[in-house]
């Protein structure tokens, strides 16, 4: 008879474990009232990058672990995954090259003012149209891109086919799971903070304006104030973004304004249109991402797993592997 494991939450780590689980037959079922792009994940760059997430000493294995699974994922032109140029930059001084991101091809790059550029301008410097003091310095690598409009169905799609199910259903207590599931995953998220009471957890607030389809060859990032990016996606382009402590998950005009006016500034363009505008809170705990196994009362074993900040989709293959393992 096959195991039986409950998974609470359907954001990106909660699909990609019911994946690992029930392609390794176990019988899985995700309870959550909201899924794919409903959820924080939905609203995600999805740029694979360590970000908002504590303690490096875990999430840099975790995240050079799901590095691996999804460039293996983006050979599969179904999935939503690609390799991109992620170009980070510093708006002050020298931005530093963190010794993971050197393991994986990271260099250096010379931001080139625009009356100073060369039409002959070698090979890795940046050349900003009419804004030529936006940043100072910078570094490349080629990281995974996660389109969450392809990527969390494609998850959907691959768990039901390994005989996965998700219900809909609000859970408030870990013990409303029903008896007969021999393990339950906590991947709520944001959730977690009421469904285990754990006060360690801070909503980080993200807002991203998604624009048209625009001539952007690579992922472009500042995490300076004010936080910029601009994620070049199939069809679409999402800009961003914000990073506040607030529990406020409806749009704010203001942000959108700003962003599309910071991004649009960066690279140089008119404002473009704004498709639509996307809200999620960033599950952040103090006390670092929790993976940890707990007994209840009756036995049945509960495996915590969530506080991934802003690293939801970058920590998503290891930590399943590891919840797996444990399980």
């Amino acid at each position: 008879m096959r195991k039986r494991a409950a998974i609470i939450g359907a954001g990106v780590s909660g699909l990609t474990y019911c994946v690992v689980f029930a392609e390794h037959t176990w019988d899985v079922t995700i309870f959550a009232d909201e899924n794919g792009e409903q959820t924080t994940s939905g609203a995600a760059a999805a740029v694979w990058f360590p970000y908002d997430a504590e303690p490096v000493d875990k999430v840099i294995p975790w995240s050079l672990i799901t590095y691996e699974r999804l460039r293996d994922l983006a050979r599969d032109s179904q999935s939503g995954v690609s390799m991109v140029e992620l170009r980070q930059f510093t708006r002050a001084g020298e931005i530093a090259i963190p010794d993971w991101a050197k393991n994986l091809g990271a260099y250096s790059i010379s931001v080139v003012p625009s009356e100073n550029a060369s039409p002959a301008r070698t090979e890795g410097s940046l050349t900003i149209p009419a804004f030529p003091t936006t940043f100072t310095s910078g570094y490349a690598l080629t990281v995974p891109l996660i389109d969450t409009t392809i990527y969390l169905d494609y998850l959907a799609k691959r768990l039901r086919t390994a005989g996965g199910r998700i219900q809909s259903a609000h859970i408030s207590k870990v013990d409303e799971i029903p008896r007969d599931f021999d393990v339950i995953i906590n991947c709520a998220g944001i959730g977690a903070r009421e469904l285990v009471h754990d006060s360690d957890l801070e909503a980080h607030r993200g807002q991203v304006a998604i624009v048209p389809k625009i001539d952007l060859a690579q992922a472009i990032i500042c995490n300076d104030a004010p936080l910029m990016y601009a994620i070049p996606r199939a069809h679409d382009c999402v800009f961003g973004g914000t990073n506040s402590i607030c529990e406020n998950r409806e749009p704010s005009s203001g942000d959108t304004a700003a962003i599309v006016s910071e991004c649009s500034r960066v690279l140089g363009i008119d404002p473009p249109p704004v498709i639509s505008v996307k809200v999620g809170l960033r599950p952040f705990r103090n006390s670092g991402v929790r993976l940890d196994l707990e007994k209840l009362g009756d036995g049945r074993s509960v495996i915590h797993n969530y506080g991934h900040g802003g690293a939801g989709f970058t920590l998503s293959w290891a930590c399943a592997e590891e919840v797996r393992a444990i399980a």
